[in-house]
């Protein structure tokens, strides 16, 4: 089970650090409060619709953009086995494996890290039923598949 106000929050986080702004500043411009806007982006909240409009104009992005990066998002995790099962902690034999890539993934604690070609999802498992899945865009050059224990 993915939690979907989770992904919600890693893509608005990505969005307003990827700009170089504040909690505070996209807080006050979407008119809510600096702690609510933290615990959204941290996937402790689930944000209504209107609210979550409001946060996508105050970081000038489509409320359609976010939603379909969170859509990628929770469709490639799903595709992805036993993304919520607790990892062995025995290595896994890893497949197409770029060596710096791997490195810095074990070094995250990463479990599994997964690209369809335009997104990536890497899988940390927090705790038997906590996953943390962080997703980024990559280049359209960019297709490796990867999974590291």
């Amino acid at each position: 089970m993915v939690l979907l106000r989770r992904v919600i929050g890693d893509a608005l986080r990505a969005r307003r650090q990827g700009q170089h702004r504040t909690l505070r500043e996209v807080s006050s411009a979407a008119n809510v409060s600096l702690g609510y806007l933290s615990e959204i982006e941290r996937g402790q909240k689930e944000p209504s619709s209107e609210l979550l409009a409001a946060i996508c104009d105050a970081l000038g992005a489509r409320l359609s953009e976010l939603l379909r990066e969170v859509s990628d998002t929770v469709a490639l995790a799903e595709q992805m086995p036993d993304v919520l099962v607790p990892v062995p902690d025995e290595p896994v034999e890893p497949t197409r494996v770029a060596p710096a890539a791997l490195r810095k993934a074990a070094n995250r604690g990463v479990r599994q890290v997964a690209s369809d070609g335009s997104v990536a999802v890497q899988v940390r498992q927090d705790g038997p039923l906590k996953a943390t899945l962080r997703s980024t865009r990559v280049r359209p050059t960019e297709r490796d598949v990867v999974c590291a224990a």
